[in-house]
């Protein structure tokens, strides 16, 4: 009843506003009568100056301006290389009709000074916000800035999406702001330090190759700073405490100049609120490109090979979290640019979880297993990066990277494991160090107008090393480990390291054919090598070890792939179409040493790739991919070996493995379309592995021996989403739209068994956005989970409404709260679960001090754990996941 009642309200003042309301239609043409795209309109209240209504003319130059009644207006009308229009008019209750004419003009001056003011203005492929138009003053962090932008969103993972596409680069004044992550950015930059946000499509940092590759999926972001921020030090010094000895420590510096800016972040808390994890840690690219990306190979290197849990939805039952992070640029002359950051994260977490898996056997059977797992881990995280960029003059560019990732994980996890009443108890701990140091150079070289030369080279060296150990009463692989079976308990351990060295060069000549088309051609190579070597040993009562002698228990394998390639590609401009075809030749070599004996593979192979794109119009396009690309595996899945994954399953390679093909389609659409504030995105991908890796288990319970094949049984993949947004003057409605199914074929001892799997992800909400008024969320997520093991199948559904208010209390207090209600269920209904979350902050700062005072709760309902659904080839399982009770926290923060 009181969401019904929300809804009336929220409906009723729709409506009352937009009853008082005319509208101001007409066409922006030139001398000739053509209408002009992308022209800006605004209308200022003539009497308190303040901007009340904007628009951007459509592609037929038609405009329209919503107007308040019984109003006087000053119009102003802009395009860029035009002479600015301007008129007065006052509304009645009647709709209006105005046409302006534009003429071309030489100086740009007044132009900039009415476009300044534009709340969004299109200029290219850059879309530029003005913030202050958006925002309602209680925004605190960029991350709150951004999501009252139209067109942008924030992910689930903290990351900045525009176009359905990540942001691969924030900038903040051009600066790189620790490159290759964009949540450090959102959640640290504070918001009312933010004058203007640039979306920059089609982005490239390279000017001498602007125009000349596809750079479509390639989207920046820089922040300008407000006057009063730059050449001047500003910050934040936060500090909190609560009950049961929690605590917040939150300090943040910056300082920008045109030569020289620094970032200083820290942050220390136990309350949940972790900065960076491990998955920000893997994810993160430091800016390093894909290399070749159009190129048609891939090569796995192998990554995470120890399996490190990671937290749900940020949350766990106990975190405790460390971080600091600096980031600098300097100029020392206009030729040369440096630039880097270091980071460092300590991560204490504590985990429960409840799980029911299935997992699929010989024919129809199947067996469930009832689990409960306890972790208690320490992550340290530690990331350094160094960039040059030497630039003398527009027609030379020399960069250089380098990069160090390095971790010191630890794991104890506690396992009950239940299957048909039987409880087996089994420690796991889990240790590693991995190494990894990326080093990237390019060399960009203009000869001409016609002829264009770049050089890239990367080099990869990554040193893993993890340890695992498992102790239990019963070992499931007594038969296939010569254990001692006469110990109090089965100690196992597994000794692993892989070390990794991969060399990636090109040379691409480019010859300009024309101002609408020109010629690609490279030449490159990639050489990778690696070593994996593994043992694995029982520990016995006396505390000496046993060695399990044999073959099939110690692997020393050198894997190597040689890829020598060359590539042409032909790009064409043709009216509202790019044409962008492809092809590469791949000479192909692979050989893994082991046992004594070498296994080589020779292929020669030829890739086509196509691209199209179709220029709707200026902000609206429709994009085609079409590529069909080889994928080779990493050395592991060559170590024949046996090799322990957990507790229940054990892995053996195959040397004689081939690469496998895939073809890969997509097609998308995006429009931003400011005529009548609508932002819309769609994508549609599908994906067909031909040779692919399969995996052959031999089941025996939930146990599992593990190999991998080649197989012609054919693999699938097809996912789409939709994202659509309309902005109503003081209303935004979004929705969207997310579905991936897929199809795998391995095998049960042998014996082909098909997988299914469907996933759907639907929301939508409605948001006000006032100054002068609390603002409200309201939203709705319904999202379902199909698992198809043939005779084994289930489903299950979230439900999700959900609510979020933003308000402003006698000028001075400012309330923020987020509610969530799910409900998740299955096909079968033995699983009904109910809960949710509630978050409130009040935070009271007078005008002009520089001291804030906040009250923060969270989890206020104090729910106690989550559900959460997953699969896997052979399984499928449902979790109930703990997290941390109801807490509040007292809060302090002085402006710097």
């Amino acid at each position: 009843m009181k969401k019904l009642i929300s809804s009336i309200l929220l409906l009723c003042a729709y409506f009352s506003v937009f009853a008082q309301n005319i509208h101001l239609t007409g066409t922006v043409k030139d001398s000739i009568g053509t209408g002009f795209e992308m022209a800006n309109i605004i209308a200022l209240n003539a009497e308190s100056k303040a901007l009340e209504s904007y628009c951007v003319t459509n592609h037929k130059g038609n405009y329209k301006l919503s107007l308040k009644i019984n109003t006087s207006y000053n119009i102003k009308v802009s395009y860029l290389g035009c002479t600015p229009a301007e008129f007065n008019l006052s509304t009645k209750e009647a709709d209006l009709t105005k046409n302006v004419t534009l003429f071309e003009e030489n100086s740009l001056l007044n132009q900039v000074d009415v476009t300044y003011k534009m709340p969004v203005s299109v200029r290219g492929d850059t879309i530029v916000y003005d913030t202050d138009s958006f925002t309602t003053g209680t925004e605190k962090k960029l991350k709150d800035v951004l999501v009252a932008l139209p067109g942008v969103e924030l992910n689930d993972d903290g990351q900045i999406e525009v176009e359905g596409k990540k942001v691969q680069k924030v900038m903040v004044e051009g600066k790189d702001f620790f490159d290759g992550d964009s949540k450090i950015a959102t959640e640290n930059i504070p918001a009312d330090a933010v004058d203007k946000v640039e979306v920059l499509r089609n982005y490239n940092e390279i000017s001498q190759m602007r125009g000349l590759t596809n750079d479509n999926d390639n989207i920046a972001m820089n922040i300008k700073l407000k006057k009063g921020k730059k050449n001047f030090w500003f910050g934040e010094l936060t500090a909190g405490a609560g009950p049961d000895e929690k605590f917040l420590a939150h300090p943040k510096l910056f300082y920008y100049s045109p030569e020289f800016s620094l970032n200083l972040i820290t942050d220390m808390n136990n309350i949940g609120e972790v900065p960076f994890t491990r998955r920000d840690f893997m994810n993160f690219t430091g800016g390093f490109k894909n290399f070749n990306r159009n190129g048609g190979s891939s090569f796995s290197t192998g990554a995470n090979s120890l399996g490190i849990s990671t937290a749900q939805n940020n949350k766990a039952k106990d975190v405790d979290t460390k971080f600091a992070a600096l980031n600098f640029s300097f100029s020392p002359n206009k030729a040369l640019d440096l630039s880097g950051f270091g980071i460092y994260s300590y991560t204490g977490t504590k985990m429960e979880t409840q799980s029911s898996t299935t997992y699929k056997l010989n024919g129809n059977q199947s067996q469930v297993e009832e689990a409960i797992k306890q972790n208690d881990q320490d992550v340290n995280l530690g990331l350094v990066k160094f960039s040059s960029v030497y630039k003398p003059n527009a027609n030379f560019q020399f960069d250089y990277d380098v990069m160090l990732k390095k971790s010191d994980d630890e794991e104890e996890e506690s396992v009950t494991s239940i299957v048909n009443n039987s409880t087996d108890v089994i420690i796991q701990n889990k240790k590693q160090k991995p190494t990894t140091v990326n080093q990237n150079t390019n060399i960009y070289y203009t000869l001409n107008d016609k002829n264009i030369f770049a050089f890239e080279a990367q080099h990869l060296y990554e040193d893993e090393d993890p340890f695992y150990n498992a102790i239990r009463n019963e070992f499931a692989f007594v038969d296939l480990f010569p254990v001692n079976q006469t110990q109090s308990l089965y100690n196992i351990n597994q000794e692993k390291n892989i070390l990794t060295n991969k060399v990636d060069a090109k040379l691409d000549y480019y010859y300009i054919t024309g101002d609408k088309s020109n010629i690609q051609f490279t030449l490159g190579t990639t050489q990778n090598h690696q070593n994996f070597d593994s043992k694995i040993f029982q520990i016995l009562d006396s505390g000496s070890e046993l060695d399990m002698v044999g073959n099939q228990y110690k692997n020393d394998v050198t894997y190597n792939v040689s890829d020598l390639f060359m590539a042409f590609h032909y790009k064409l401009q043709a009216g509202i179409f790019t044409f962008n075809p492809g092809l590469s030749l791949h000479q192909y070599q692979t050989k893994n040493k082991q046992l004594g004996s070498t296994v080589k593979d020779d292929l020669t192979s030829v890739l086509p790739d196509m691209y199209i794109n179709v220029q709707l119009k200026k902000s609206e396009n429709l994009r085609f991919n079409y590529k069909i690309t080889r994928s080779f595996t990493d050395v592991s899945k060559f170590a024949q070996s046996y090799v322990l994954n957990n507790y229940n399953s054990v892995y053996s390679g195959n040397r004689d493995l081939e690469s496998s093909l895939n073809h890969n389609l997509s097609l998308n659409f995006f429009s931003f379309n400011m005529f009548n504030f609508t932002h819309m995105f769609a994508n549609i991908t599908y994906t067909k592995r031909i040779d692919a890796l399969k995996s052959d288990v031999i089941p025996e319970g939930i146990n599992q021996i593990k190999t991998s094949i080649n197989s012609n049984l054919e693999d699938e993949s097809l996912s789409g989403n939709l994202r659509y947004q309309r902005t109503f003057k003081h209303f935004k409605f979004s929705t969207k739209a997310n579905l991936s199914w897929s199809k795998t074929n391995n095998l049960i001892n042998s014996l082909p068994s098909a997988s299914e799997s469907l996933n759907q992800n639907y929301s939508g909400s409605l948001s006000t956005n006032f100054k002068k008024a609390p603002n409200l969320e309201l939203g709705y997520a319904y999202s379902v989970s199909n698992y198809d093991r043939g005779e084994t199948s289930t489903s299950y559904y979230t439900k999700r409404p959900y609510l979020k208010l933003d308000a402003v209390i006698l000028k001075e207090l400012i309330l923020t709260a987020d509610y969530d209600f799910y409900s998740y269920t299955n096909k079968e209904n033995t699983i009904e679960n109910e809960y949710d979350f509630l978050e409130a902050q009040l935070i009271y700062q007078k005008k002009d001090s520089k001291w804030e005072f906040g009250l923060k709760g969270k989890n206020l309902l104090d729910t106690r754990s989550l559900n959460q659904s997953s699969d896997t080839d052979y399984a499928f399982s449902s979790s109930t996941y703990y997290v941390q009770p109801r807490y509040f926290l007292f809060t302090v923060k002085y402006n710097l």
